[in-house]
C-alpha cells in the first residue's frame, strides 16, 4: 500500500500526537550527534578531524532550529505564508544550485598566507575557483557595510584571544544575490600557544532566516488585524449605543393622549459574527402631534454600515420633524444614499402615526411590511411601491395608510430577525411571528410583546443583526 504522504488528497494539518512525536525524536537525534561530537579528537594538524567536528557542530545547530520551529508549530503560531507568493527581497534570490549548497569550510594559514577553500564555499560565495580563495582580510569586502564591523571583531577576537567564532552576515555575490551565512570556527594554536591558523565553516541560512521572517511578519501581521478588528468593535458599539434610543422598557408616543402608542424595541446581535450592522430602530414625537416609527438596515458591518447607519437615521429624524411624509421621505434617503462616499444599499420601512385619528402612514423601501395583530390574529400589511434604497436614482415611493383600533399591536423588524438556515426560510419566520398573534393579544406592553420575540428568535442561528420595534395602540 503506498504510503498516506503520495494519497490524492489534500494535505491535512499535523496532529498534536504527531507534532510532540517529532519534537521527541528531534531532541533523541540531538542527544546522539552531540555525543558524536564530544568523542571527535581533533589534533591540530588532523584537517579531516576539524571538519568533522564542525560539521557535528552545525547538526547540532540546525537541530535546536528544528526543535525551535517544532516548538511553535505545538503552540498553533500562524503558519508562514507560501514563499512562492512572497515578494522578493532585492538581489536575493539564487538558482538552484546556489540554494544546495548549504555548507562550505575555509582553512586560513596565518604563517605561510596559504588559503583553502571547499568547493561548496566557492558556489556559496559565487566566486570561480579559478579567481581562487578570499584572504582573511579581504573576506569583510564581500559584506554589507554595516556587517563589516560583526565580522572584524570575530576574526579578532578568535586570532588574538583564541575564542571560537559564532556568527551571521550578509555577502553580495558577484551575480548580485544576497546571502546569509553562519559562520563557526576555531583558532588552531601552534606548539607555543600562538594562533597559528583559522578554519570556519559556512552554512548558508538565507532560506531558514527568510521563513523565520515570514512566520514573524505573519504573526505581527495577525496581532494587528486583531487589534484593529477589537478596535473596530469597539467604535462600533459606542456609535451604535450613541445613536440608537436608550430605551430599557416601554415607552408611550405621543405623550398623555388617546390612541397613543405604547412602544418597545429590542436589538439582536448576530450569532455568527462579531461585527456589528447597520440595523437601526427609532420612535420619537414630532412637533405636529404624530409619531414617527421606523427600522431599517445598511449593507455592510463594523464602523462603516454603523456610521452610514447613524447619517441615515439622523436624515431620517430631520426629515421627519420637518413634516416631511414617509413616502417623500424615503425618496430623499435614496438620492442621500445614492450620493454617500461609501456606497451601500440599505432596507427600511418608516410610519407616520395621528393618534387622533389612529390613522397610520407608512412607506418602505426594499423592506418588509409591517405586521399587524388585532383579536387574536395577524397579517402582514401590502406594500406600496419602493425598491431599495441606493439602487437606482430618481425612485419613487408608495405610500399606504392602515386604520388602528384600539389593543392593535403592530411588529416592525430588520431582515436580520429570522433565522436563514435549511429549517426557516424568511416567509417561515414571517409565519412563526404571525403565530405569536393570541399571546401579543394577551400581553399587557409593549415590553412583553417584545420579550416574546427574544424569546422566539434570540437563540437562532442569525447571520446577521436585527432590530424589532412593538407599537400597541392604546385605548
Amino acid at each position: 500500500m503506498p504510503s498516506h504522504l503520495f494519497a490524492d488528497r489534500p494535505a491535512q494539518p499535523p496532529e498534536p500526537g504527531s507534532v510532540d512525536a517529532l519534537i521527541s525524536q528531534t531532541r533523541r537525534l540531538r542527544g546522539e550527534v552531540d555525543a558524536v561530537r564530544r568523542d571527535t579528537v581533533v589534533d591540530d594538524d588532523d584537517a579531516q578531524g576539524r571538519w568533522q567536528r564542525a560539521l557535528c557542530d552545525l547538526a547540532v545547530h540546525q537541530l535546536d532550529d528544528l526543535g525551535e520551529h517544532l516548538g511553535q508549530l505545538k503552540e498553533g503560531l500562524p503558519a508562514a505564508p507560501d514563499l512562492r507568493e512572497l515578494p522578493d527581497d532585492a538581489g536575493t534570490d539564487a538558482g538552484p544550485e546556489a540554494q544546495q549548497m548549504r555548507v562550505g569550510s575555509a582553512e586560513w594559514n596565518l604563517l605561510t598566507d596559504e588559503v583553502n577553500w571547499s568547493e561548496e564555499l566557492f558556489q556559496i560565495f559565487g566566486r570561480s575557483p579559478e579567481a581562487g580563495p578570499l584572504p582573511l582580510d579581504e573576506l569583510g569586502s564581500t559584506l554589507f557595510s554595516e556587517d563589516q564591523p560583526l565580522l572584524t571583531s570575530m576574526v579578532t577576537a578568535c586570532l588574538v584571544d583564541g575564542r571560537p567564532i559564532d556568527g551571521e552576515f550578509r555577502i553580495v555575490r558577484a551575480d548580485g544575490c544576497v546571502r546569509t551565512l553562519h559562520m563557526r570556527g576555531e583558532p588552531v594554536l601552534d606548539s607555543d600557544g600562538c594562533t597559528a591558523s583559522m578554519w570556519a565553516v559556512f552554512r548558508d541560512v538565507s532560506e531558514l532566516r527568510r521563513s523565520q521572517r515570514a512566520v514573524r511578519e505573519s504573526r505581527d501581521s495577525l496581532q494587528r488585524r486583531q487589534e484593529i478588528a477589537q478596535t473596530e468593535h469597539r467604535l462600533a458599539v459606542e456609535l451604535q449605543e450613541a445613536v440608537l434610543p436608550p430605551w430599557r422598557g416601554s415607552l408611550r408616543f405621543p405623550h398623555h393622549t388617546t390612541g397613543a402608542l405604547d412602544v418597545a424595541a429590542h436589538y439582536l446581535p448576530a450569532a455568527t459574527s462579531a461585527l456589528i450592522g447597520g440595523d437601526w430602530y427609532d420612535a420619537l414625537d414630532l412637533p405636529d402631534g404624530r409619531s414617527l416609527l421606523t427600522v431599517g438596515d445598511l449593507t455592510g458591518h463594523g464602523v462603516t454600515a454603523t456610521s452610514g447607519m447613524a447619517m441615515m437615521l439622523g436624515a431620517l429624524r430631520g426629515m421627519a420633524m420637518a413634516g416631511i411624509e414617509p413616502g417623500p421621505l424615503m425618496g430623499w434617503l435614496n438620492q442621500l444614499l445614492e450620493a454617500s462616499v461609501q456606497p451601500a444599499l440599505g432596507s427600511a420601512v418608516c410610519c407616520r402615526y395621528d393618534p387622533a385619528r389612529r390613522v397610520l402612514s407608512w412607506a418602505q423601501a426594499g423592506h418588509s411590511a409591517p405586521l399587524l395583530f388585532r383579536g387574536g390574529s395577524g397579517r402582514s400589511g401590502q406594500p406600496p411601491e419602493g425598491v431599495l434604497l441606493g439602487a437606482t436614482s430618481g425612485a419613487v415611493y408608495g405610500q399606504a395608510e392602515e386604520r388602528l383600533q384600539p389593543g392593535d399591536v403592530l411588529v416592525l423588524r430588520t431582515d436580520g430577525l429570522t433565522p436563514c438556515s435549511i429549517e426557516f426560510s424568511r416567509a417561515d419566520g414571517t409565519e412563526r411571528l404571525l403565530a405569536l398573534a393570541p399571546r401579543f393579544t394577551a400581553a399587557g406592553s409593549a415590553q412583553d410583546c417584545v420579550r416574546m420575540v427574544v424569546e422566539e428568535f434570540g437563540e437562532g442561528e442569525r447571520e446577521d443583526d436585527a432590530c424589532v420595534l412593538v407599537a400597541r395602540v392604546g385605548g
